[in-house]
């Protein structure tokens, strides 16, 4: 059995297994990993570090689509 943790993305309450890296979650809450730019609880996450990163119960993630144009 699998434990959940709750935590906010983009102001909502998610809910998702617990010791996941982030890019699986970005993936499971349908973003791209390679399209993204993440503030994680107040601060902008390099992404060197996503990989190493497990997010916890009360975490609060902004996830930004980076959008191409001109």
């Amino acid at each position: 059995m699998f434990s959940q943790i709750n935590l906010q993305v983009n102001g909502e309450t998610r809910n998702c297994a617990a010791q996941i890296a982030l890019p699986e979650l970005l993936q499971q809450l349908g973003f791209n990993p390679r399209l993204v730019a993440v503030e994680y609880n107040g601060e902008i996450l390099h992404r060197q570090f996503w990989e190493s990163t497990q997010v916890k119960e009360g975490d609060k993630l902004e996830v930004v689509t980076i959008v191409g144009g001109g």
